[in-house]
């Protein structure tokens, strides 16, 4: 596994399990799972509803606590300064957990700037080793880190994906100081993405990799941290297993050319789908 640091210092696994639709009954075998193969990033979030059987795999999976980095993220309905503390402490006690190692506001929306001052505070008290945002476009991110912050955040995860390679949001982070991570690095398949002809050609050349294995290696050597999501053990340990090869420059650049700067899911810019998110909230 290879690891990045964070502008805090603090060392984060490059490649992590994501547990987004993962329904609870199913999730403390996932992430056992998970773990077993060789995960020590393990994502969740109070919006998935399976903190409790993550937690319930951490203290099962017989791994020391501080080899594992556990990320969760503040729901839109629990921010604002005390609300965003008592979430957190609720979700602690469903994780079971002394300390979360990352806490992310999940979405920008709503009173973020109070509920991240409730994790700047939890983070100086020890209690959150690292903080940060996820979904934030580069115009809300650079406001976060300028204007509203005592701790510019260590992590903005965002979606990313050969189809949607925000190359120009990764270049703000990397001038704010922010650490970029992936969600949905396949897309959940749309866009036929796991057929797509340049990343199996591109697979073939390397080895017989995958798809799948392409796009994760792709975002390992643009030193983003990623997410990796599948409830079937074998696809786990494939997913891991993209340590022992590298793409070459052309390879790099033809997953490049296959970017069109355009989400895959929803463009939280929209007027529209900010209103869908009142209704989830």
């Amino acid at each position: 596994m290879q690891f990045l640091i964070l502008n805090n210092g603090i060392k984060m696994p490059i490649l992590g399990f994501g547990t987004y639709q993962i329904p609870p009954e199913e999730t403390k075998q996932a992430v056992l799972d998970a773990i077993d193969v060789g995960y020590r990033l393990i994502d969740t979030a109070q919006f998935y509803k399976n903190e409790k059987e993550v937690g319930e795999a951490i203290k099962e999976c017989g791994v020391d606590r501080e080899e594992l980095f556990i990320t969760t993220k503040v729901w839109i309905n629990n921010y604002g300064y005390e609300n965003c503390l008592d979430s957190i402490k609720e979700s602690l006690e469903k994780l079971g957990l002394d300390y979360i190692d990352l806490v992310l506001i999940h979405q920008p929306f709503s009173d973020y700037y109070g509920a991240y001052s409730a994790l700047e505070d939890l983070y100086e008290a020890g209690i959150i080793k690292a903080i940060g945002v996820s979904n934030f476009y580069p115009d809300r991110l650079t406001d976060i880190c300028l204007f509203n912050r005592r701790i510019i955040p260590q992590i903005n995860q965002v979606e990313v994906n050969p189809f949607n390679g925000q190359y120009a949001a990764q270049a703000n982070m990397e001038k704010n100081g922010v650490q970029m991570q992936a969600w949905a690095p396949f897309g959940q398949g749309r866009h036929g993405m796991f057929e797509n002809e340049t990343l199996k050609k591109i697979g073939e050349k390397n080895g017989g990799r995958t798809p799948a294995q392409v796009i994760l290696r792709w975002l390992v050597e643009r030193s983003i941290v990623v997410l990796a999501k599948s409830t079937h053990k074998e696809r786990m340990a494939e997913n891991i297993d993209i340590f022992d090869f590298a793409l070459d420059e052309e390879d790099m650049m033809e997953i490049m050319n296959l970017d069109n700067g355009e989400t895959l899911f929803f463009n939280h810019q929209n007027p529209e789908v900010v209103e869908r998110f009142e209704d989830i909230s």
